[in-house]
């Protein structure tokens, strides 16, 4: 039986609850627009006479409603209630509704959903994951065999061969997740490779309304393209022939082959939404799933009112590995997505690898350019006219104006001025895909995209649905100058030369142009993104039932798909963690996060420093963070930087949160006062050290420190000595300079101090300097490199 305090603690919830409910349900008046919130819990203050939260929740929605329910039902409050990652709910309330309710006993925060957006033949080579004889790390963990890669996306191609089981042991005895059924995804879709798979919808129509069957499907299965393409890079199998309308042939594989799967679909036509990510964290923690991969991004908020960063905090603390996107706001500064230092923020660089689609002009020019088109080529040794509908060329139609048609919006081209002929596009506002099929319906022959000057130099292949490639900026500019200067008696012409696959391409891995930029919006004392992976033109599966250019008038079909973004370089990493966790089980999700940053590289096949492809200049940590990622050094790194949960919460100390802004994310209370006393925010023990400083004109020079700790897992006893590239004006003194371990899994810990010497002139208000060095601990068979970032930032006055 109860306690009376806790008897009086759940008439109180029970009373609040049954408030809201009442509100949300139109039973009170004046509630002001719903919306979805989503509720915390804290456990501990959970009444005892409820043992799960769908108890408590059904008999406030019974109280309020007559009825009950654990998920949402069209016109009741309630959309979805979690256990395992997060204990809490989500459901529709006025924003009255949801304040009355953060004031109630027991609950640790209210946080308002937001909606996210969606941010290989080669890259196993690239990254030195060969299948025959396997290296090292492929043979030691066993291909990946047994783990579970949770990929929360927008579903799974069941039948694909990327998923096949032949050769697979049993389901591991660990899964405890189900195989949800439903339109296109019959009761037996899953097997030994694809264990598990899930839809969350609940959310998506709550503020949606009730989805469209007609075009989705209330299954798991995939009918965007996405979630396939980055289940099968992270594990799919070993598939021959692969290929993408004829480029890219090969095998086809990911990095861990036979890690098992299970899929989590929460992206929909009008978005991924907060609180069905949310669910699918709380699945996947409770199905026993070994590494999250979410290629989902949106605004950067505080990681108290972030439904990923709390989600993946409970993952992390169960001890599963989260990888997500950095994002494809780039190559602007401050655009870095999913910065909480519990996961791993993945860039996107490219390979060795390309596709060359090259314009050639009237005059003699020859432009450089990228496509992935397949279908018929342009007739070989013709000239065709070129047009640019933003000049005053007529190309424009008459209900469009002339910006509309340089950027070959739906309905902007006159087909009387385009047929026939080859049309400049203009990057942005719609899809790449999206403008050649306005070309086509227009009668063009062709298309070409040109960068703007924010897109700089960085291309995207694309499966486009005619003849077309894109070029860059300053390739860009001149055609356009080209078309300017023609007359009617000597037009502008070109042609489309495809060159098929080009393998061994220098300089590799250069940064690509889209990836997310830093420094850390939200905590700058934390570098993102972590590290880049694979994400320029990858090929891997793609659902029978879509068209490559993903477009509804693509009616073609292909197994597989060529695409880009730092959506495709995550589940890279979220594959490698999966062989990292396979070979080391006992390592925890921020060791296996220290392995693969301390033995990234900065340094390109050319051997120079890594570049950025928007401006071909050398890029910098903001860019590639600790690097590009190595699997065959990360099996042995030597040393590895721990976290344990406790650390985190330290850190958020650090951040000037409060108690309750603490508890909304870890759901435990927090001491802060010894954790303040300690040091600040940057002294988590985070594999990069990043300092920013005031340029405020009132001090020579700036100094602070970090204090780190690392273990030992390169077998037994080593000594390792530490040598030190400073930033430029800044001095760095590392203090023991040698570390003696006398066994494997012996902790020491060091202190970095830097010391950075004021601007010699005044900046511009609102200007910043960033200078980056690193701190190396060798012992003549491992190298552990850890970034060190100075960041000088002029007060805005």
């Amino acid at each position: 039986m109860a306690s009376s305090a806790s008897r009086t603690l759940l008439l109180l919830l029970l009373l609040v609850v049954v408030v809201v409910a009442a509100a949300v349900g139109g039973v009170l008046g004046g509630g002001g627009e719903e919306r979805t919130f989503i509720v915390r819990v804290d456990a501990d203050a959970k009444p005892s006479a409820f043992t799960t939260h769908a108890h408590w929740y059904e008999a406030a929605v019974t109280a309020a409603e007559g009825g009950g329910g654990g998920e949402w039902r069209e016109g009741g409050p309630l959309i979805h209630t979690y256990s395992a990652a997060f204990h809490g709910f989500s459901a529709r309330m006025s924003a009255a509704a949801a304040a009355a309710l953060a004031e109630a006993p027991g609950v640790a925060a209210v946080v308002p959903e937001r909606v996210r957006q969606l941010a290989t033949t080669r890259s196993p080579r690239f990254l030195g994951l060969l299948s025959s004889p396997p290296s090292a790390l492929l043979a030691d963990s066993d291909f990946g065999s047994d783990l579970v890669i949770a990929i929360i996306d927008t579903g799974i191609s069941p039948t694909h061969r990327s998923f096949h089981d032949r050769g697979l042991g049993p389901v591991p005895s660990k899964w405890r997740g189900v195989c949800s059924s439903g339109p296109g995804f019959p009761p037996n879709s899953c097997n030994r490779k694809l264990v598990g798979a899930r839809f969350f919808s609940a959310g998506y129509e709550a503020t949606s309304g009730r989805m469209n069957e007609t075009a989705e499907v209330r299954s798991p299965l995939d009918t965007d393209g996405h979630g396939t393409h980055t289940a099968s890079i992270a594990a799919g199998r070993y598939v021959f022939p692969a290929s993408t309308l004829g480029y890219a042939r090969g095998v086809a594989a990911g990095m861990a082959p036979k890690a098992r799967l299970a899929a989590y679909k929460v992206c929909w036509v009008g978005g991924c939404f907060d609180s069905d990510i949310l669910a699918a964290f709380d699945a996947a923690v409770a199905d026993g799933v070994d590494v999250v991969s979410l290629s989902v991004g949106g605004v950067v908020v505080p990681y108290y009112l972030d439904a990923i960063a709390i989600g993946a905090f409970g993952a992390t603390e169960a001890g599963i590995v989260v990888s997500a996107s950095a994002g494809n706001g780039g190559p602007g500064g401050l655009t870095v997505t999913n910065v909480a230092p519990w996961m791993a923020t993945v860039g996107a660089g490219s390979m060795d690898r390309a596709f060359p689609a090259n314009v050639q002009l009237g005059n003699g020019q020859v432009l450089d350019g990228v496509s992935v088109y397949g279908g018929p080529a342009l007739q070989s040794g013709k000239m065709y006219e070129l047009v640019y509908a933003g000049a005053s060329s007529g190309a424009a139609s008459s209900a469009a104006d002339g910006y509309s048609a340089s950027m070959c919006l739906d309905g902007s081209l006159d087909p009387a001025a385009v047929r026939g002929k080859i049309v400049v596009c203009d990057r942005g506002v719609n899809s790449r895909a999206a403008k050649g099929d306005v070309v086509h319906r227009a009668g063009g022959i062709g298309m070409v995209l040109a960068n703007g000057v924010f897109d700089g130099e960085g291309l995207v292949a694309d499966c486009h649905v005619l003849p077309a490639t894109a070029v860059g900026a300053a390739a860009g500019d001149k055609l356009r100058k080209y078309i300017g200067s023609s007359t009617r008696q000597a037009p502008a012409t070109g042609t489309i030369l495809f060159e098929g696959t080009h393998l061994g391409v220098h300089p590799a891995p250069v940064v690509a142009a889209f990836s997310a930029r830093g420094p850390n919006p939200q905590s700058p004392e934390i570098l993102k993104p972590d590290l880049i992976a694979p994400g320029l033109n990858i090929l891997a599966a793609w659902p029978s039932g879509v068209g490559p250019a993903g477009i509804p008038s693509d009616g073609r079909r292909t197994e597989f798909n060529i695409l880009s973004g730092t959506s495709m370089a995550c589940p890279h990493i979220s594959g490698l963690a999966a062989l990292l966790k396979a070979a080391h089980p006992t390592w925890s999700p921020a060791a296996i996060k220290s392995a693969l940053m301390t033995t990234a590289y900065i340094k390109d096949n050319s051997n120079g420093t890594m570049v950025d492809e928007s401006t071909g200049v050398v890029a910098d940590v903001f860019d590639f963070g600790a690097g590009h990622v190595d699997p065959m050094r990360a099996m042995d790194p030597g040393l590895v930087y721990d976290i344990t949960p406790v650390d985190y919460v330290n850190f958020l100390c650090n951040l000037n949160y409060t108690e309750q802004n603490i508890r909304a994310i870890t759901r435990r209370p927090a001491d802060c006062r010894g954790a303040r006393r300690a040091g600040h925010a940057g002294n988590l023990n985070y594999p990069s050290m990043s300092a920013t400083f005031a340029a405020d004109g009132t001090r020579a020079t700036m100094k602070t420190h970090f204090i780190r700790t690392v273990t030992n897992v390169g077998g037994g006893r080593a000594v390792y000595r530490a040598t030190v590239r400073s930033p430029e004006g800044c001095a760095v003194t590392v203090q023991p300079r040698q570390l003696a371990f006398r066994r494997d899994g012996q902790r020491l810990s060091f202190t970095v101090r830097v010391e950075a010497a004021a601007p010699a002139k005044k900046m511009e208000p609102g200007s910043s300097q960033v200078r980056s060095g690193a701190v190396t601990w060798s012992d003549g068979r491992h190298a552990v490199n850890t970034p060190v970032v100075v960041t000088v930032q002029a007060p805005l006055q």
